[in-house]
């Protein structure tokens, strides 16, 4: 008997480990409660005492793994190391909520000496095979509870996303939160986006240079850094930050919370749909390097990126080159040279049949011209001249091939339903048919109905087709008419998108004979222009051939 007090009075060193799985339950000062009941517990052990007490916050015991929790791996090493003989929690779930891992951790402490407690459930004992059941079954409750809470939370944030209210995060620049009378479910108010009038311009200029002027983000953070704009914290504003401004779909008036959005909301709108998909068509088409985005918008040539040697075939660079002159008087002017050099001839002498180079500013002209000429007989011809006499013989054709595939259809329809009629006389005995034939018939007019229903299905979706290709047309016209009002009054770099969007490759071969393919995409546009096509195209000093890809 004495031998047993003494056994139960001796000293047992005890480590305790707390934690909460989010901020939330940290301001509620969730640590401190559990550790003043786990101290509370210990002092009605009998030779207990607290050793080292180890508080983890906003560590999730379901999606952390332990081998990724710096507390439990120090207490293992402890362990190893003889430095407690117990482990204490409020609850066994503090220790994790994983029963593919937890569990095992659990048995990995006791394996190795240490008695693992919770003040509100006991020990954990692994003397019987039910001992490990019972043990594998706590964690798995647990880890079902932290799923279905994790559904709750995701379909209430889904729905709230749904009906366009902000469900936490960084406040993206050009909004700030607004309390517009929201409360959540413990009845306190909350804060719902609003748009920063300042921020919410600077937003515009970023996407304006972007995809107006080919500005990149690079170029955008220098121009907000000379300007003197700042983030929300008084600082300039990265290229990280400004990429991402570009891809935020936000700025569209839509609230995107992973695979959910909202509707649009007008209120939060900073940017035009239309812009925002032409930014990220651009973000795409920079990391491809499509020639539809210049190379680089800052230097002072306006072809970089989509002109081409016409007898190699290769890429013309831009190069410059400087001169001093001296002056009478002692002044120095610096005289700047910018040609454009065929980099396959001046690697490969001899190779290449063509000129070295061309000059910049005859070549630039020359283009310019024939930009200028364009978009004019772009201005000259009314959308309907490109669509009408074609799209109307195409449209009569198409919709007396229904019309006429329509009445064959009923015609085998009513002689189907007559051999229908037919078969009953058959089993009457009162037709001249026999079975074979009959069921041979039958069959036949029924392979010839199917056939009638595919073609004139396909005839229909020809009509939808050439509505849709009718509305495309118009829409392109517009996008043309748009881009030659902009050019005579626009910036040299929006002047460098502009061209980069509306020629595909231009190619240059000896004495500035040129060839353009242009990003027109309606052939009606492209014959008329070639039926125009005459002797003026040709500039002074040099053939122009006009082509479309």
């Amino acid at each position: 008997m004495l031998d047993q007090i003494s056994s139960n009075s001796e000293r047992k060193r005890v480590y305790c480990l707390y934690r909460v799985s989010t901020i939330g339950q940290v301001e509620k000062d969730d640590i401190p409660m559990q550790k003043q009941f786990c101290r509370e517990y210990c002092q009605r052990q009998p030779g207990w005492e607290i050793v080292k007490e180890f508080s983890e916050k906003g560590v999730s015991g379901f999606k952390v793994s332990a081998k990724d929790r710096d507390a439990i791996q120090e207490i293992q090493r402890a362990a190893l190391a003889h430095s407690f003989d117990v482990l204490l929690v409020f609850m066994f779930d503090r220790l994790g909520r994983r029963d593919d891992e937890t569990p095992f951790v659990v048995e990995w402490f006791v394996k190795n000496g240490i008695e693992v407690w919770s003040a509100m459930e006991g020990q954990q004992r692994f003397d019987t095979h039910v001992d490990k059941l019972l043990n594998y079954i706590r964690y798995w409750q647990a880890s079902g509870e932290s799923i279905k809470t994790s559904m709750r939370v995701k379909t209430r944030m889904e729905q709230l996303t749904q009906e366009g209210h902000y469900t936490g995060g960084i406040v993206p620049y050009g909004y700030r939160l607004e309390k517009k009378g929201r409360l959540n479910k413990k009845n306190q108010a909350v804060g719902d986006l609003a748009v920063e009038p300042d921020e919410a311009e600077v937003v515009r200029l970023i996407f304006e240079k972007y995809v107006t002027e080919g500005y990149g983000a690079q170029r955008i953070c220098k121009f907000l850094t000379e300007q003197g704009v700042k983030n929300k914290k008084g600082r300039n504003i990265p290229t990280t930050s400004i990429n991402r401004i570009i891809k935020n779909p936000l700025y569209t008036g839509v609230i995107h919370n992973g695979d959910c959005t909202s509707e649009l909301i007008p209120e939060l709108q900073i940017i035009d749909e239309a812009t925002f998909q032409r930014a990220q068509e651009l973000m795409s088409d920079r990391l491809k390097h499509h020639s539809n985005v210049p190379l680089n918008t800052s230097g002072r040539s306006l072809l970089v990126g989509n002109v081409y040697c016409g007898h190699c075939g290769g890429r013309l660079t831009l190069t410059t080159s400087g001169r001093k002159y001296v002056r009478k008087g002692g002044t120095i002017r610096r005289e700047i040279r910018a040609r454009y050099p065929c980099h396959y001839n001046v690697r490969h002498p001899g190779e290449c049949d063509g000129q070295s180079g061309y000059g910049v500013d005859k070549l630039d002209n020359l283009i310019d011209k024939i930009i200028r000429m364009q978009f004019e007989r772009i201005r000259e011809t009314p959308p309907q001249a490109l669509i009408k006499e074609q799209r109307s013989r195409e449209t009569d054709y198409l919709q007396a091939k229904v019309n006429l595939l329509k009445g064959q259809y009923e015609e085998k329809q009513k002689e189907y339903q007559a051999l229908r009629a037919e078969t009953v006389k058959v089993i009457q005995g009162l037709s001249k048919l026999n079975v074979d034939l009959l069921n041979s018939l039958l069959t036949e007019t029924e392979e010839q109905i199917h056939l009638l229903e595919h073609q004139i299905d396909e005839a229909e979706a020809g009509l939808v087709t050439l509505a849709n290709g009718a509305d495309q047309i118009k829409k392109e016209y517009e996008k043309l008419i748009t881009w030659a009002d902009l050019y005579d009054n626009c910036t040299f770099e929006a002047k460098k998108m502009l061209i980069a969007q509306f020629v595909k490759a231009i190619y240059v071969r000896r004495d500035y004979e040129i060839s353009i393919e242009f990003n027109v995409s309606f052939e009606e546009f492209q014959q008329l222009y070639l039926e125009k096509e005459t002797e003026e195209n040709k500039m002074p000093g040099a053939e122009t051939l006009l082509t479309f890809a």
